[in-house]
């Protein structure tokens, strides 16, 4: 996200940058810009709050690396942009490793994601890195997964992920020698985010940054195969599986390579979404390329009610996130949350004991279902900042999840969340379950039953104007909240000033005495207010499980806490 600044002069600091960007493309479309704020008439106050907009600060690291619009300008995703970040990065592993570091570039297929790719590659070789490219287009989790298998000092990977169309991304993994083994192959934390912005704001221009082809070195086929043959062992079926799938890559990098490890993994019928198969940057049959959007998956539902599939599995555009929708004892499909995916995911988890490590992990704004399942099989259960950086650091991992649909199944290669290798998890126990003449709606039922039915559901506000973010959080530390769904708040926890199991983060925390639970903090990517709504309910005696009244009751909570927003 971009800090905001004030600047008299942002004609003049356009014109500079201009100057200095080596991209031909982006260095026009800044000038004719201060053309327009210098040429008088109508469109100069538009022009000069563009410049405005486009020199607000340079993008700082949040919750998932870089992310901005790709376009002209310091506060952009472009190739000035990128070659900085990439020498302020390279500096700092000069810095702590020493010439020789090794680092793996790899980036999706989004707008400007080659180019990118290839400006951090040529950085890094010409600072004496050691740099190995992936194949471009390729999902986040195969460089995850590369940082690791490699033993890499970083990656990089360009992706923005389940941003808008519009907009590309920064991701930096560390490895090596620069972290211990909880953090090897995890995103960057602080302090290493701030050393490594020092080192990007006293980088030189981007045109005065060297760039060099020598030393750069393509994987082998060996990596990427590597990756694939984990993924499809996590199986650990040798016998091909009946059930059928409907997957989906949104547009995004992940159908061939998903599609490849679940065939071998025993799972023969796979159906990609036709429309969505390939590619595409202009993210064409979705209004927003996200799994969890209203509509995301109204394709690969027509596609599974024809196909009479037994489980539908869809892919963010990066393929590191992973939404599933089931068929129902109703006959209608429903699509899960991400916090019943990563109940279920971390029953299967917890249940199997030739998984290394003792805890499972996930993140503050997450259900609570996931501690009382490690509870109830005797393991360690961990709570951590929002964010996959933190959730995979958790020590002694076996499973992580947040609700966002991101989890990490895999933690010993790949760690970080991964939808790949999440699709393999979800097929095995849908296909495990289909021998036993039951499906994952018997599972929830289940997990309800013996923990109370947690329900959850989110709550966003859209903004164009940051300030309402601010304003909306300083009303509720001002004025609280008094009751939630007619239970009275017992808990109000300002996440700000840290506790001893979290550090301190932008956040309020309320919990009823109904032990419902509301979490509000604003978006680390996205220009948005989120709010993270948990009830739980008892089943009833005759073992029913009570959906229809948790949903209303979190409709109730909706209402309050829009209310209490002032929104």
């Amino acid at each position: 996200m971009s800090t905001s600044t004030t600047d008299p002069d942002v004609v003049s600091r356009a014109r500079d940058w201009a100057a200095h960007d080596p991209d031909p493309r982006t260095r026009a479309e800044l000038l004719a810009i201060v053309a327009r704020a210098e040429a008088g008439g109508d469109g100069v106050e538009a022009a000069l709050a563009d410049l405005e907009s486009r020199f607000s600060g340079p993008l700082q690291f949040g919750t998932a690396g870089l992310r901005g619009a790709v376009a002209a300008g310091e506060s952009r995703m472009n190739v000035a942009v990128v070659t900085r970040a990439s020498a302020g990065l390279a500096q700092y592993l000069l810095d702590n490793v020493g010439p020789g570091a090794r680092v793996v570039v790899g980036c999706d297929a989004r707008y400007g994601s080659s180019e990118f790719m290839d400006a951090a590659a040529e950085v890094f070789a010409a600072s004496g890195a050691e740099v190995i490219t992936l194949p471009k287009q390729l999902p986040t989790p195969v460089t995850a997964y590369t940082v690791r298998a490699l033993e890499c000092d970083a990656g990089v990977m360009v992706t923005a992920s389940h941003n808008p169309p519009a907009d590309n991304g920064y991701k930096v993994y560390l490895g090596g020698r620069l972290t211990d083994e909880d953090g090897n192959g995890v995103q960057i934390v602080p302090p290493a985010d701030a050393e490594i912005a020092a080192r990007i704001a006293s980088a030189p221009p981007a045109d005065e940054v060297p760039r060099s082809l020598d030393g750069i070195t393509p994987a082998s086929d060996d990596v990427v195969r590597g990756y694939i043959e984990r993924a499809a062992s996590l199986r650990g079926e040798t016998e091909p599986s009946a059930i059928k799938i409907v997957l989906t890559p949104m547009h995004g990098v992940g159908g061939q390579t998903a599609k490849s490890v679940l065939n071998e993994a025993g799972f023969p019928d796979v159906n990609l979404v036709p429309k969505q198969a390939e590619p595409d940057p202009n993210f064409p049959t979705v209004s927003f390329p996200n799994p969890e959007e209203p509509g995301a998956i109204d394709l690969s539902l027509e596609l599974a009610r024809e196909l009479g599939a037994d489980v539908v599995i869809a892919l963010d555009p990066d393929a590191d996130r992973c939404s599933v929708a089931i068929p129902l004892r109703s006959g209608d499909w429903r699509q899960l949350t991400g916090d019943e995916i990563g109940a279920i995911l971390g029953e299967q988890a917890a249940a199997d004991a030739s998984r290394a490590g003792d805890t499972l992990a996930n993140s503050v704004v997450s259900s609570r279902l996931l501690g009382r399942i490690a509870a109830a099989h005797g393991l360690e259960s961990a709570v951590t900042l929002t964010g996959f950086k933190w959730i995979a650091r958790a020590p002694g991992i076996r499973f992580g999840y947040e609700e966002a649909i991101g989890y990490c199944t895999d933690p010993a290669y790949v760690h970080d969340k991964d939808g790949v290798t999440a699709a393999v998890r979800v097929a095995t126990l849908v296909d495990n379950l289909k021998s036993e003449g039951r499906t994952i709606e018997d599972l929830l039922d289940d997990l309800a039953r013996t923990h109370g039915l947690h329900a959850t559901a989110p709550l966003s506000f859209r903004v164009s104007d940051l300030s309402l973010i601010s304003d909306g959080m300083a009303r509720l530390r001002a004025n609280g909240i008094a009751s939630l769904a007619g239970s009275p708040v017992v808990v109000a926890q300002d996440l700000a000033e840290g506790s001893p199991e979290l550090p301190p983060t932008d956040g309020l925390l309320y919990i009823t005495e109904a032990d419902d639970r509301v979490i509000v903090r604003p978006s680390g990517t996205e220009p948005k207010l989120k709010c993270y709504l948990e009830v739980v309910q008892p089943v009833a005696e005759d073992g029913s499980v009570p959906r229809e009244a948790a949903a209303q009751r979190l409709e109730q909570i909706k209402a309050d806490v829009t209310a209490a927003l002032g929104f």
